[in-house]
């Protein structure tokens, strides 16, 4: 087929998702728009990235100096959301309230600025952080929350999705690039890489299983069938994506993220009980890791050597870096300056600028200090999701399976980034808030006016 005829079939199929959401009158504000944009931003390439694809050069000329499109892009989508959260009086003294864990952490990625080497460029990189929750608050300001999730997320479906399909396939040049380690080709649709899109397949991927859960519960109607077909229609090309990504961390994280979210729908489980749950899994996971191997065995089924694709060679070099242990380089200061060049003279060939590691990440950049920091927003979102599964178990569900993949996920990838769409989605089912203006969740919108 040729490439402008696929390009008119793709785009009409965006066309055509977007108009029969927009057909179904949604419970949302035009505010939603913001984290739209952003999660599609953060989730596929920056603005100058986009503009280079036409031979227009936005970007800057070094990593500290970034790109001043992509940052007043990024400033002014902040802005407007500081606009929003005005005009809807959100009360920061409850979020502070509900969210102890999450200020915390804000709070001491902002300090370690003045530790830094780069404190201009870490501050900037703050302000994209301090972006994530802002863009958060958005979503759960609306008048209804959970329609807003779902809206959010299928909508960058629609995008996300088709085109990258449409790249790989009928744009290479675009869609697909080549590995800086081993130099072999990989096709990454419109994102930068095949890990980001993988990433992306596996939050999308679980988003519409957990979706497809919902909307097979209600009452038989056309409505109820066309939803199904459409999630039908994203397991087929999500998965399609996944294996010409080739990111088996992501396939991985899906499969454990996906089974625990069925687990807790059994009838069996009692979920008042479920920290239990996990400490049998772990001691059973830890006996049968010493009798049998079992890590091993699972990254070789996943098609990986033991040494994660030379990831443990990596965290090697940087484990024995000089740097302060208990306050780090400074926030997201690491990889700027001469480190990359440092890495690469002691490993000829090895050209990187992130740690495969989130927890290596975090204490290269925050210092162990930062990681107890890290770790202890990691526990109290554990502790927020296991409430949730049993006030509100749809949104509960969800929470816990993906706070369990994201965990798991930054063993090999490095996700606490200041604007990843992983890490947004971490905000989400961090954040704890609940206005006074807004209704009571909808079970699915699906009738169209």
């Amino acid at each position: 087929m040729p490439p402008i005829v696929a390009t008119c079939i793709y785009l009409s199929v965006v066309v055509y998702l977007f108009r029969r959401d927009f057909r179904e009158k949604p419970n949302v504000t035009a505010a939603l728009w913001l984290p739209f944009f952003w999660i599609t931003i953060s989730g596929s390439r920056f603005i100058s990235e986009w503009l280079a694809i036409f031979g227009l050069n936005w970007g800057g000329a070094s990593v500290e100096e970034g790109s001043p499109l992509d940052a007043l892009f990024f400033f002014g989508i902040i802005s407007l959301g500081l606009y929003v959260l005005h005009r809807r009086q959100v009360n920061w003294s409850l979020f502070i309230r509900n969210n102890r864990w999450v200020t915390i952490y804000l709070l001491y990625c902002l300090v370690a600025i003045t530790w830094s080497d780069f404190p201009f460029v870490a501050f900037k990189r703050w302000i994209k952080l301090f972006g994530q929750p802002i863009m958060v608050l958005v979503l759960l300001t609306e008048p209804d929350p959970m329609e807003s999730f779902t809206r959010l997320l299928k909508r960058f479906a629609y995008v996300l999705v088709p085109v990258s399909i449409l790249f790989v396939k009928y744009y290479p040049a675009f869609g697909r690039a080549f590995d800086t380690w081993s130099g072999l080709p990989m096709n990454i649709g419109i994102t930068t890489n095949k890990n980001v899109l993988g990433c992306d397949c596996f939050i999308l991927g679980l988003f519409f299983i957990w979706h497809f859960l919902r909307v097979r519960r209600l009452e038989k109607s056309v409505a109820r069938r066309n939803e199904l077909r459409l999630c039908l229609f994203f397991f087929v090309t999500i998965g399609w994506l996944l294996k010409m990504a080739n990111s088996s961390t992501s396939l991985g994280v899906l499969v454990l993220a996906a089974a625990l979210m069925l687990l807790v729908g059994c009838d069996f489980v009692d979920r008042r009980r479920l920290g239990t749950y996990l400490a049998g899994f772990a001691v059973i996971g830890g006996l049968a890791e010493m009798l049998f191997g079992i890590h091993d065995l699972a990254i070789e089924a996943l098609g990986r050597n033991s040494t994660l694709t030379g990831r443990t060679d990596i965290w090697q070099i940087l484990l024995h870096w000089d740097i302060n242990p208990l306050l780090g380089d400074g926030f997201e200061s690491f990889w700027l300056g001469d480190h990359v060049a440092k890495i690469a003279a002691m490993e000829p060939g090895l050209v990187i600028n992130e740690a495969h590691n989130g927890y290596l990440e975090t204490y290269l950049n925050l210092g162990l200090l930062g990681l107890g920091i890290t770790l202890a927003l990691l526990m109290a979102t554990y502790f927020k999701a296991h409430r949730a599964l049993i006030e509100d178990f749809d949104f509960g569900r969800f929470r816990l399976a993906y706070l369990a993949a994201f965990i798991v996920y930054n063993w090999t990838e490095a996700v606490f980034r200041t604007h990843c769409f992983p890490f947004f989605m971490f905000f989400l089912v961090a954040i704890d808030y609940r206005s006074s203006r807004q209704t009571e969740p909808a079970a699915v919108s699906l009738e169209p006016d």
